[in-house]
């Protein structure tokens, strides 16, 4: 039996998008509970794919006679592995997100101080930057990487 090897953001199960009232403060209360939500449900989801992948293993853990099959056992198992290590770091970063929202420091970008918006958000809970200075990021990265 195969696993899906998920993306973590297909994770984030279906949630309805916050609607703005007219002149409403940015990341009051609602917001902020809005986002606490997302949060805690894509770590739930998280751990109940960890959790999965600990029964996976146990059960298809057979010792193959054969070594190509054993290689390829062991190949899918690094596989799931290493998926849940990137996970379990995602892990952290909404924890450290969630202690962000519980300070009211959360929704603003860290470089330049400008609201990143509910919409991208929504789209990535844990962001820390502003799209403008999320993009400059990713353009010095690949200048540097050349």
């Amino acid at each position: 039996m195969n696993m899906p090897n998920m993306n973590p953001e297909s994770l984030m199960k279906d949630f309805t998008p916050y609607q703005a009232k007219a002149d409403e403060e940015y990341m009051n209360e609602a917001q902020r509970e809005h986002f606490i939500n997302i949060l805690r449900n894509w770590k739930q989801n998280l751990m109940e794919e960890v959790d999965r992948t600990v029964h996976h293993l146990q059960e298809e853990a057979v010792n193959y006679a054969d070594p190509n099959d054993r290689a390829s056992q062991e190949e899918e198992f690094s596989l799931e592995l290493r998926t849940r290590d990137r996970e379990r770091k995602l892990v952290k970063k909404i924890n450290k997100t969630i202690e962000k929202i519980e300070e009211d420091d959360y929704g603003f970008c860290d470089h330049c101080g400008i609201e990143i918006g509910i919409r991208r958000l929504e789209a990535r809970p844990t962001a820390t930057l502003c799209i403008d200075c999320k993009t400059l990021a990713e353009i010095k990265e690949k200048q540097v990487g050349r």
